[in-house]
């Protein structure tokens, strides 16, 4: 069984949650003013990427706390 160290685990949950949804709404909001491409492809993929990665973590969490059960 692989298990992450919790930096790691702490570090990816950061991105997942914070960087992930701030660099997106950023690239969002500023494609119009600066005349960035596909504002909606790179919203659309990160949601993506967070949705898959937050389940991951998501499924890793619950199998450590119920290791003892």
């Amino acid at each position: 069984r692989m298990k992450l160290p919790d930096k790691v685990y702490t570090s990816l949950k950061w991105i997942v949650m914070i960087a992930i949804p701030a660099l997106a709404t950023a690239y969002v909001g500023l494609a119009p003013v600066w005349g960035l491409p596909e504002p909606e492809k790179i919203s659309i993929t990160a949601n993506i990427l967070c949705a898959m990665l937050g389940t991951l973590l998501g499924v890793s969490t619950a199998a450590y706390n119920n290791r003892d059960k």
